[in-house]
């Protein structure tokens, strides 16, 4: 089974519209349906998520990124990244 965080449809969705992701218009305009033609599931923003990702220790601000390491710190959850910013926050990187 993948996951894919509601952050990323929010992060996706906000790049499209502020014109950092052109290419992902298509995706940007039904994340829900792309997801599914993949048999991606999709990971809830929960509270607890939130105040993990509020808690987070370090000077990483991106509040994309800090809800995906909460998600992966809560959940254990393997997080597919190539930047090794994430390294420090104790989650497995794939990639």
């Amino acid at each position: 089974m993948i996951l894919v965080s509601a952050a990323s449809a929010w992060e996706i969705t906000t790049k499209v519209r502020i014109g950092k992701l052109p290419g992902a218009v298509a995706v940007a305009a039904d994340v829900a349906g792309c997801l599914a033609s993949q048999q991606f599931e999709s990971l809830d923003i929960t509270v607890l998520h939130a105040q993990r990702a509020g808690r987070l220790p370090g000077v990483h601000r991106d509040p994309f990124d800090r809800m995906l390491i909460a998600q992966a710190q809560i959940e254990d959850l393997p997080f597919v990244s190539n930047d090794p910013v994430f390294d420090s926050y104790s989650v497995t990187r794939i990639w």
